[in-house]
């Protein structure tokens, strides 16, 4: 798959504190949805789109990211010489190779927020526009979702696109939420977004998650970019201030969405997974019979 669309960046570097203390030692990314770590569902995202180089913004003390990310040999050539060759070759697939792939990692040392973490990958990125993969929001469905977006992107004639989902009134108040001035199919048209509002004052019920295209001169506004809430640089904020440069499009994604970065979202996208496999079928048969049966229940 050829596109324009060449860099995908992958902000990691933050602590995971909703999720301690599992989070202690181990980073939130590498969690696993059944057996398979966030980073790995994102990685596997920006592959299937035609992204050449991935960019990974990390901290110092999550250096089992690039352990998880990077294909380590040894461990390969133990797992064939005990007769597990097949494993051995999964892991090689689902691994980036320092050789074969353009993989970069580099370190966001202090919390600023997602826009500071965007612009420590600027060094790093090819020229044009570049993805952001927010590893937490774990969205599947064929085509991916980034993949969906880098189609349209091609043909939508704005600089900046961003994932968005509908969500009921009430529940403004957790997204930023894009103002939508005209829908062409699953292309919301935009000029602007509000960061959280209240349901009386939101612009629309579209919502933005974490798949984002940026042009690449979002790096300048990011270097200009005065601190928003919570005092950390808004990569919202940046978006915003290009949208009538640019352009400014939202895309209604046709996968399922779930907010990993919450406990609740984690174990919706577990128990999804196990549905879709009759390995599980016997232990979900199981649970709901033992919420049926339970005194509760009624």
């Amino acid at each position: 798959m050829t596109t324009t669309v060449r860099t995908a960046i992958f902000p990691v570097a933050g602590l995971g504190t909703r999720f301690l203390p599992a989070t202690k030692a181990t980073p939130k990314e590498l969690l696993p949805v059944i057996d398979t770590p966030l980073i790995q569902y994102a990685i596997d995202e920006a592959r299937a789109a035609g992204i050449e180089r991935m960019v990974f913004v990390s901290h110092p003390s999550k250096t089992a990211i690039q352990r998880h990310v990077m294909d380590n040999v040894r461990l390969r050539q133990e797992l064939a010489e005990r007769g597990k060759a097949d494993l051995a070759d999964e892991l090689q697939e689902a691994a980036l190779c320092p050789k074969a792939d353009d993989v970069a990692f580099t370190m966001q040392n202090e919390q600023l927020g997602l826009g500071h973490a965007v612009l420590c990958a600027k060094p790093f990125v090819l020229p044009g526009p570049v993805a952001v993969i927010l590893p937490d929001d774990l969205i599947l469905g064929e085509p991916g979702c980034l993949s969906e977006m880098v189609e349209a992107y091609e043909t939508a004639n704005a600089g900046h696109m961003i994932a968005t989902m509908t969500v009921a009134p009430e529940d403004t108040r957790k997204y930023g939420i894009l103002s939508v001035t005209a829908a062409e199919g699953r292309l919301m048209r935009a000029d602007g977004m509000v960061e959280k509002p209240d349901p009386a004052e939101a612009p629309s019920h579209e919502a933005v998650v974490g798949r984002y295209i940026l042009h690449h001169d979002i790096f300048d506004a990011l270097e200009t970019q005065t601190p928003g809430a919570g005092g950390e640089i808004q990569l919202t904020d940046a978006i915003a201030r290009g949208a009538a440069d640019y352009g400014l499009a939202g895309w209604r994604f046709s996968g399922i969405r779930f907010d990993c970065g919450s406990k609740p979202g984690m174990l919706r996208a577990t128990l999804h997974l196990a549905a879709q496999d009759p390995e599980y079928a016997e232990v979900l048969e199981d649970l709901a019979l033992s919420a049926s049966t339970s005194p509760r229940a009624a």
